[in-house]
């Protein structure tokens, strides 16, 4: 359970990809559905199909796969055993759990009962996100700030927690229907990083424990996993198998490339390939299951993968083999600071909304070019906010 310590040097498409899906992810979550084409938004769960908003999600999961061979060698490399790695992949799983339950039970606040307007208590929760897992400055003549900061942070989650109430009658408190998008990357996360912690530097090893979820995904939509389903409270995603299945291909293409002592063609050929037999897998499996995201059936999830190793490959190309990089300064800076970058704007929407602030009148159905180019805007401006934030050191770090 060990990893060699010789690294290549840090390969730049891996963030410059992360910061793109993010940004696309930041667009259309923002675009107003009834005024844009069909292709850009989500398909609907029983629709043979997908669009532009389908694949993004898995698009970013694909790289948090290929960000954990890097994060789990630095650790290594400051002398952590694996104990403490082990410890360190909980921490961050239950984070991630945590922050994407509470975002998904804002819409299911009822107001009266809970004595606070749900913008306001969005707004304070957020807040309270940000001061407990910002990373602070090292500096032992502020740490004491620091502390008391973490603690407020602490001290106010719990009191807008207790303070939570539902209009449901069955269930008034918080519940977990469903993990929201930090949740699934929190198990998806979880069981790539035990994974990769587990194959070391094996790439052969990691393509064995893909291929293992991509039939669990299969067995799972087949019905054949039923039995299991007293665990799916908890387990279901990975029960389902799809969200592990798109992490651990991420896992294995960035073992694959970190064998590599320098970006060659002939890597990203190995790359675009994989990316079309994924494709031609997830073709095949439509035979007997619909492209939905919705239902997380086999077919998406191998067409998703097979964009992201062709896109993948080609920026490989352009930003590692080629040295042209400095066109995507912006994405790469949001690949390294992505989880600021996707909760910030949150802030900004409950503010607008609270306060009535016409922020996003480009949303609407008359003009479709407004109403895609106020998003792109949206998301563009986003990116910079959390470009700034780092800047005057508010920076989350799980």
């Amino acid at each position: 359970m060990t990893m060699k310590t010789k690294q290549p040097r840090r390969i730049q498409s891996i963030d410059i990809m992360r910061g793109l899906t993010l940004f696309l992810m930041l667009f259309v979550n923002d675009i107003y559905v009834p005024g844009v084409p069909g292709w850009i938004g989500h398909t609907k769960a029983d629709v043979d199909g997908m669009g532009l908003a389908d694949w993004v999600f898995p698009g970013f999961l694909f790289m948090v796969g290929m960000s954990i061979p890097y994060a789990l060698h630095s650790r290594i490399k400051q002398g952590q055993s694996n104990l403490k790695i082990l410890a360190h992949i909980f921490s961050r799983t239950i984070s991630l759990l945590l922050i994407g339950v509470l975002m998904v039970n804002i819409d299911r606040l009822d107001e009266q009962l809970t004595g606070m307007n749900r913008n306001l208590w969005a707004i304070l929760m957020y807040i309270a996100i940000f001061l407990i897992w910002n990373q602070y400055p090292k500096s032992m003549r502020w740490n004491w700030l620091f502390k008391v900061l973490k603690a407020l942070g602490l001290v106010g989650l719990c009191a807008l927690a207790l303070l939570f109430r539902s209009g449901e009658p069955e269930n008034t408190w918080m519940t977990t229907s469903w993990w929201g998008i930090l949740g699934l990357i929190g198990w998806g996360y979880f069981v790539a990083a035990i994974a990769g912690l587990c194959v070391g530097e094996k790439p052969l090893a990691a393509l064995g424990l893909w291929l293992i979820f991509v039939v669990v995904n299969i067995l799972s939509q087949l019905g054949m996993l039923n039995e299991l389903q007293f665990l799916n409270p908890v387990f279901g995603v990975i029960i389902d198998g799809h969200v592990p299945s798109v992490v651990l291909a991420g896992l294995t293409v960035s073992l694959i490339l970190r064998k590599a002592p320098e970006p060659t063609i002939r890597t990203a050929l190995r790359v675009a390939i994989s990316g079309l037999i994924c494709l031609v897998m997830g073709l095949v499996l439509r035979h007997w299951f619909i492209i939905s995201k919705i239902y997380g059936t086999p077919s998406w999830t191998m067409i998703c993968n097979g964009i992201s190793l062709l896109l993948y490959a080609s920026l490989y190309i352009i930003v590692d083999y080629l040295g042209k990089s400095k066109w995507a300064n912006l994405f790469q800076a949001a690949g390294k600071n992505s989880l600021t970058t996707y909760l910030a704007p949150d802030i900004i929407y409950f503010t607008c909304w609270g306060l009535g602030i016409p922020l996003f009148f480009y949303k609407q159905a008359a003009s479709p070019l407004l109403a895609i180019g106020g998003s792109l805007g949206w998301a563009f401006a986003m990116i910079w906010l959390a470009i700034w934030l780092s800047k005057i050191n508010i920076r989350l770090k799980l």
